[in-house]
Parts: C-alpha cells; structure tokens; sequence
C-alpha cells in the first residue's frame, strides 16, 4: 500500500486504523494489513503472513507458502474450507504486479484501479501454533480466471472487491454459493497496468520507485 491511511480508511469504511508504514513491493512470507471482522461487525486490522502453510498445527517455519487459492474449489480444499466458513478477510491494496516474458527476461507491471482508487482482496486467514509454541497468523488471496487487461500476463488474478462486496465477504453467513457470488473478475475497463522498474523483483527492495512509470525497451510486448 503506498498510501496505508487512505487504503485502509476506505476498506474499513471511514473506522479509525492503525498508523502503518507505506509498503511497495510486499511478498510472500512478508507481514500486510488485512481486515477481519467480528459477529457484531466490528472491523480489525492486523497484521498478517502472506501464505498458508501446510505442515498443520506443528509448523517449524520451514516451507513454501501458499499465497493464493482457487475460488472455485477452495470451500472444498482441506487448507482452505475451515477459513472460507468462518475465517475470511480483505487484504487491503491500491496495486498488485505481474509479469510478463520480454526476450528472456520478465518486464513487471504495476496492475490498479484506474487512477490507483483503493481496494481489497478477497482473502482468508488462520492461525498455527509453531513448535517453539508462537501463534502464527496468515492470509492467501482468492483468485479466479482473468479478464481481458491481465490475461497477457496471467490467467489468473486477484478477486478484487468493491464496498459493498467486502461487506457481503466479511459479514454473510458461509453458504455453498458465497465463493461463486464473488468470484467474476473485476471488470478491465475499469483498471490500468503499466510497465515498473525491475527493482520489484528484489523481495528485499521496497521503495516507492517500485510504483513508478518505465518504458518498455522491446517491441514485443502484448500492450
């Protein structure tokens, strides 16, 4: 989030957040905000690990993570099913990267709404006690097929949601249809993408060049 007061005012309606660093190139197994909510709809920020895990309830902190999850067949994936009841969340953004293959390399490119309008990811979340007796929260991100703007770089995408979306996500009663509802991509005429600097494919580097215009150097590009 380049600009967490103004991403998280808006995913939490207008509700007073937490004072948290901007963030330009988060990765997996890196700490982000995600809202949660309680049955009286209240909503949180916390912060969580990027990427489930999968060595269940004695997890050592070794092993990739899984960052995202199908919407088509989370609810019935043992990873996933507990949280798609009664443990999801939205991950607050304003962007997200792809990639795409240039003359053998991978030119990244900044995806947003049009004018870097604030959103949130649908996601879920849970929670692990490690060996060393540590509770480890953390989230993945909900994806279904692309649309027509992110289909060059990728045939998936993040399921993006709207207000009145991230209510429904966050507050409706967990039903066989609840990932089905959500799970149209966000229209492309209402999103942008443009070429960023390579720096981004450092998991270390997180400066606000990351977000910044670059031209594209080859002519073989799909945009």
């Amino acid at each position: 989030m380049s600009n967490p007061k103004k991403v998280l005012s808006e995913v939490l309606e207008g509700d007073d957040c937490q004072q948290m660093d901007p963030r330009y190139n988060v990765a997996p197994n890196q700490m982000a905000p995600v809202v949660v909510s309680e049955p009286n709809g209240t909503r949180h920020v916390l912060k969580m690990t990027w990427g489930f895990i999968l060595q269940g309830p004695s997890y050592d902190g070794r092993g990739r993570p899984v960052i995202n999850a199908r919407a088509e067949t989370a609810a019935e994936k043992p990873l996933f099913r507990d949280s798609v009841r009664s443990m999801r969340c939205v991950v607050a953004a304003d962007g997200f990267y792809e990639w795409q293959r240039i003359d053998g390399s991978k030119q990244p490119y900044l995806v947003r709404l049009i004018g870097g309008t604030p959103f949130g990811f649908a996601g879920l979340w849970n929670r692990r006690q490690t060996l060393s007796g540590q509770t480890l929260e953390t989230f993945t991100i909900l994806t279904t097929t692309a649309n027509r703007l992110i289909a060059p770089l990728h045939d998936r995408m993040p399921i993006i949601l709207g207000r009145r979306d991230r209510r429904f996500w966050l507050d409706s009663p967990s039903g066989p249809g609840i990932l089905t509802d959500l799970s149209e991509p966000f229209p492309a005429e209402k999103m942008e993408t443009f070429a960023v600097s390579n720096r981004v494919n450092d998991p270390r580097y997180d400066g606000p060049e990351c977000v910044e215009r670059v031209p594209i150097q080859s002519r073989r590009s799909l945009f």
